[in-house]
Parts: C-alpha cells; structure tokens; sequence
C-alpha cells in the first residue's frame, strides 16, 4: 500500500469488483477473462493502447454493455442483477463532455442535478460552481467556456450525487498543464473524501505519478496489476524493457516493453 492510498484510508473491502469479465463484439472478443478490483479511496489507472479493451471493460463497468461472462459489482452490487442501485452509486465523466451548447452553466447542473434526484437552490448551485472557479458565470452557455472549464464543469456533474467510485476516460486529455494540475486536485479532494476513481489515460508519467495502482491491458487480456513503483521493479530486467528504456527505467519503458512499440489506430 502507498504511503497516499495510506492517508487516504484505502481498504480491504473493494468498491468494484470485476471478475472473469468477459466481452464480445459477434466474433471479436475485446475483454477476455479480465478480474480486477479497486479498494476504497484508491486511485487505480486502466493503461493500455488503443484497442487494446479499455473502453469496452469501462462500458461493461458502467452498465452500457452487457458482458458476455463474468462479473461486475459496485459497492457489493451486480451491475446486472441491480443495475439501477449500482449505476447510482457510480460518477463518469468522459473525455469528450456531451452536455447541450445552447444550455447556460445553471441550467445544465439544475437538469442533472434533477436527474440523479438531487435537490439544490440557485445558492447550492452558485456554491459548487465558486468551487471550480467558474463563480458569476451561471448564465455563460456551455459552449463558451474553454476545453479547462468544460473539463472541470464535467467532473462537478460526475460527482453531483456523490458517487462512491468515479470512472474518467482520458481526463486530462487536451489541457493546459495548469487545467490539468487543478483537475488532479479535484480528484485528489474526492479521494480524499472517501471516493474512489478508476481513470484511463495515455500519459505515463501522469498514471505514475498520481495512482496507488495500475493495470495494463492488452488484446483484451490484462498483463499485470501493481504500484507504478512495483511494476518499475518488478520488470527493471525484462529484455523487453531494457530494449525500449533510455536510461532509468520509467513506467513507459514498462508499458511499452509490455505491449510493444507499434503504432495503433
């Protein structure tokens, strides 16, 4: 356990537990046997090229598809049996927010806000949005604000209901590096809090730097799960990685000695 998962209170009792999970598309098969599981107050990264079945254990995770074995619970419940009781207890945000263009920033929290059951006032609605720095700007539309605002009014729906588990797809994709620290501490506060967050991304460094553990996924087939640290030494000698590492061994040298080094689309 890291000395972060360590202040943040992460136990033993998981908030997701994927077991066997299978997922097929016809005769492709993009999730194949993958078992993982997230503690409470962890931040855990899903890493992987494309292709590689990321999406497609997100989208079983959340209920979009459903798997063609296995299984997967949140917060102890069967995303299958109970899809209602487990979607509510889960956030996501993804990487591109789809949220309406022409609706104006209160209109947009006050709908999902309805959505999720939630009642606010217009003062609870103006607290939440000083917290992203966003304060006066209720009436701006969605579509005026910068990819960073957008970002950080996505996260503020994701986690309107407090969910115990929040999924991001590529969260920091396409910001600034100040956007992308401010988001960080966003999430840093959530786990803080309590919450747990499963996230994807295709920076290294990022996934080294802020989660407790990660996965790397390939083929649909999951290689191995640790620390970044863990996997750094677990795999320090492996000819693949030493082949591919410029220097000291990094969790990219790790991710591409494990997956390879080609291009994918």
């Amino acid at each position: 356990m890291t000395e972060k998962s360590k202040q943040a209170g992460v136990g033993a009792t998981p908030i997701l537990d994927v077991r066997d999970l299978v997922v097929r598309y016809g005769q492709r098969t993009a999730v194949d046997n993958v078992s993982l599981e997230i503690r409470r107050g962890e931040i855990f990264g899903l890493l992987g090229p494309n292709g590689a079945g990321k999406t497609s254990t997100l989208s079983a995770i959340e209920g979009l598809v459903k798997p063609s074995g296995g299984t997967v619970s949140v917060d102890g419940i069967d995303i299958q049996r109970d899809p209602l009781a487990a979607k509510a207890r889960l956030g996501v945000q993804l990487q591109a927010s789809s949220f309406q263009s022409e609706l104006a920033i209160e209109q947009i929290v006050r709908l999902y806000a309805g959505l999720y059951g939630v009642s606010m006032t217009k003062q609870q609605i103006a607290d939440r949005i000083r917290t992203i720095g966003l304060d006066g700007e209720l009436g701006k539309r969605f579509k005026s604000l910068s990819g960073g605002q957008q970002q950080r009014l996505s996260l503020l729906i994701a986690v309107i209901h407090e969910p115990v588990l929040l999924l991001l797809d590529e969260p920091t994709a396409g910001l600034d590096p100040q956007s992308r620290r401010q988001l960080w501490d966003r999430i840093e506060n959530l786990r803080t809090a309590g919450g747990s967050i499963l996230l994807t991304t295709h920076s290294m460094e990022e996934a080294e730097a802020v989660c407790d553990r990660v996965a790397i996924i390939d083929h649909g087939k999951l290689l191995t799960v640790d620390t970044p640290a863990g996997l750094i030494a677990q795999h320090r000698n492996d000819p693949r990685v030493t082949k591919v590492a410029r220097g000291k061994i990094t969790l990219e040298d790790v991710f591409i000695g494990l997956t390879g080094s080609e291009i994918r689309d």
